[in-house]
């Protein structure tokens, strides 16, 4: 015996047939699967762009940028590694290293270029490392005197590797009487954005005797296992610390870069449902002419025995078969899709030869993707959700049927 969820089903399917409606109906009925297709298609791939811009937001450029910072009132913190211990004790912290940051200038003639110097301890790991080569690295750890410049900042003071370049750097807060030191440049590092263009790396040491401290350091940097986490952290670990200290998070500086992409993902969500309620308002259309069309079978199913209940259910099935199709056929186009994007972008740079994302203005050259399934789930969901809410005045129309006017009619 079928089960009557079984027969709806069919009878449903049989409705959806080509040859048993209008070529005008068939139409709008293509139309709303795919529409809810391009739907689910085009927002599974701009979700996962969203994606791939956090990450690259979260594991490179926060790479650099310290998600926490303690720096100094005064020349230099009196205790650091107090802090330091302090800090490491936190369950959130990875790492704490001392850095002396300064603002320079590099003077050539008449000429001078404001350079932003890092004085970093080169016995620790440095996430520049990754950015430049190891002989340059090895180099700026045994070389006093030596400097490592943004390749577009060395670009700009045309330099090379082996040359000298004279940095003035500010004491007490002032360039009436600045210091000037002499440093061999020792090779260059490629981050993009920038960083390329204002930064410059020196030892730890060096950098104190540019801003005049023989030992100690100005400011201390936390690495964390959650960057979203920073601004809590800092504030924990300042109400741990006796010294008068600054605190600082990526979050205040940068956090807008964050936020941006979050403000641009709820956007998405809203403009997801009201593209596929316009898509799924052709299964309105597609429903309310296909009862019209069918009234005589409908209302020889009634006097058969099926209840309008089961009527109901004959055409909601209908137009959420209408949804499936074109969710199923979506989200294979929106995998396709992502997963091809960022060779599409490179192919268009190609053939327009123009740069979308210059490396040395951002901090990446490609779009980068991060498929997340959550978000597939969640586009089909509401695809789904949107398909079946389409679905219910149509159906309640066919429910309502006046069996005689039907089966005269």
């Amino acid at each position: 015996m079928m089960q009557p969820w079984n027969l709806t089903w069919q009878l449903a399917t049989r409705f959806r047939k080509r040859r048993e409606r209008s070529g005008f109906v068939s139409f709008i009925s293509a139309s709303s699967t795919l529409g809810i297709a391009l739907g689910c298609m085009v927002f599974i791939a701009g979700l996962s762009v969203m994606n791939g811009f956090e990450k690259v937001l979260q594991e490179r450029f926060l790479s650099l940028i310290p998600h926490v910072e303690f720096s100094a009132v005064d020349s230099q913190l009196d205790d650091a590694q107090k802090i330091i211990d302090i800090s490491l004790a936190h369950p959130q912290v990875i790492s704490a290293k001392r850095v002396i940051r300064t603002q320079g200038m590099v003077q050539q003639g008449a000429q001078f270029t404001g350079v932003q110097v890092q004085g970093v301890d080169t016995s620790q790991p440095q996430s520049i490392e990754s950015y430049t080569d190891e002989s340059t690295w090895q180099a700026l750890q045994s070389t006093p005197q030596g400097v490592m410049l943004g390749a577009q900042l060395a670009k700009k003071l045309k330099v090379e590797a082996g040359d000298s370049i004279i940095l003035l750097v500010a004491q007490n807060g002032n360039f009436r009487e600045p210091k000037r030191t002499r440093l061999q440049v020792l090779g260059f590092f490629n981050f993009g954005g920038q960083v390329d263009h204002q930064f410059a790396y020196v030892k730890l040491d060096t950098a104190r005797e540019m801003v005049g401290i023989t030992t100690g350091t100005t400011a201390i940097e936390l690495s964390l296992t959650d960057v979203l986490q920073a601004q809590r952290v800092a504030n924990e670990l300042g109400s741990q610390i006796q010294e008068y200290i600054y605190l600082d998070s990526w979050m205040r500086a940068q956090g807008h870069l964050y936020r941006d992409i979050q403000l641009v993902r709820v956007v998405m969500y809203l403009v997801l449902v009201l593209v596929l309620a316009v898509a799924c308002f052709n299964i309105v259309s597609t429903l309310v002419m296909t009862v019209q069309e069918k009234q005589r079978h409908i209302g020889i199913l009634a006097t058969m025995g099926l209840r309008s209940k089961k009527i109901m259910q004959v055409f909601v099935w209908q137009g959420l078969q209408n949804g499936l199709f074109g969710v199923a056929l979506g989200v294979i186009a929106g995998l396709l899709l992502t997963t091809a994007l960022p060779d599409l972008m490179s192919l268009v740079q190609w053939l327009s030869g123009e740069t979308l994302l210059a490396s040395d203005v951002y901090f990446i050259n490609q779009i980068p993707v991060q498929l997340q399934w959550l978000d597939v789930l969640l586009v089909a969901a509401v695809a789904v959700l949107m398909s079946v809410l389409a679905t219910l005045y149509p159906a309640w129309r066919a429910a309502k049927t006046e069996i005689v006017q039907a089966v005269s009619g």
